[in-house]
């Protein structure tokens, strides 16, 4: 038997499908002709589009945090502060790498024969906090702030960052800049927290004075008096412990002061510091 049409299997294409077709083809045409365009005007050598240096670079970014706006004000003379011993070291618990802390992980601790007390990142977190919400930092005279750990890692933090509030979102954010080595702001690839090689002297000012807090120490001041006395053209470098207890051993300080009477939570040392500061500064 003759089939009076094309071969078994085929459907005859309707009219319909011939021109959606040709219209398809026409349009890839099109698009091929506008891009070879583009192509010819973009001279070579000419430096790619911001946008699209920023898709190509993003697959390679980390996650983000937001940028906290403030006055930049580099003329003037500023302040740095410096963190140290801060209570900072992460572990394998279980299936999973953490951040030390003693509430969460005393006998983890206990059973490395390890004091839980030691363990204490919430204080370098309370001073991060005490130190970038001043009006010291608002008014753009913070200049950097430094953390040094236990184990002797120093990571820069920038005075423009904006520090989780909760402590669960910080010891994230610690952990991921001690593992990958660098927290870079949401959308861009300027690095807000990354680590630095030591020794943090190599990043300080020429003229720069350099302050020990310690309340075993005998020249016991007043700190707006002590600031106001420091000359206008001198930045001011102070280094605070963030760790539970104990005492803070640099040679690059130049002086040891004592600001009360009384032991002093890191956050209130520098509480106290950034008051002073702003009176000397004017900054309301």
């Amino acid at each position: 038997m003759v089939w009076p049409y094309a071969i078994k299997g085929k459907k005859r294409k309707t009219r319909e499908e011939k021109y959606d077709r040709e219209e398809d083809e026409e349009v890839e045409v099109e698009e091929k002709e506008s891009a070879k365009r583009g192509s010819i005007e973009k001279p070579q050598g000419e430096a790619p589009d911001e946008e699209e240096e920023e898709d190509e670079s993003g697959a390679h970014e980390l996650v983000g945090i937001p940028i906290a706006p403030s006055d930049q004000n580099t003329k003037k003379a500023g302040v740095i502060f410096v963190l140290e011993k801060a209570s900072l070291e992460v572990a394998k618990v279980g299936k999973s790498f953490q951040l030390l802390n003693s509430d969460d992980h005393a006998n983890f601790l206990r059973k490395n024969k390890k004091n839980p007390a030691d363990y204490r990142p919430d204080i370098a977190h309370q001073a991060l906090l005490a130190i970038l919400d001043s009006p010291v930092n608002k008014a753009g005279r913070l200049q950097a702030v430094y953390v040094k750990t236990e184990k002797g890692v120093l990571f820069e933090v920038k005075p423009h960052v904006r520090i989780p509030r909760t402590y669960k979102r910080f010891s994230g954010i610690i952990l991921q800049l001690l593992q990958q080595h660098k927290i870079t702001a949401v959308g861009k690839r300027e690095s807000l927290l990354r680590l630095i090689k030591n020794p943090a002297t190599q990043y300080f000012p020429v003229n720069s004075r350099k302050i020990g807090f310690s309340y075993s120490s005998e020249k016991l001041v007043k700190m707006s008096k002590y600031v106001d006395a420091v000359g206008d053209d001198v930045n001011l470098v102070f280094v605070v412990g963030a760790m539970a207890h104990g005492k803070i051993e640099t040679e690059y300080v130049d002086d040891f002061i004592a600001i009360s009477g009384y032991p002093l939570s890191a956050a209130m040392c520098i509480a106290r510091i950034t008051e002073a500061l702003a009176e000397k500064w004017n900054i309301l």
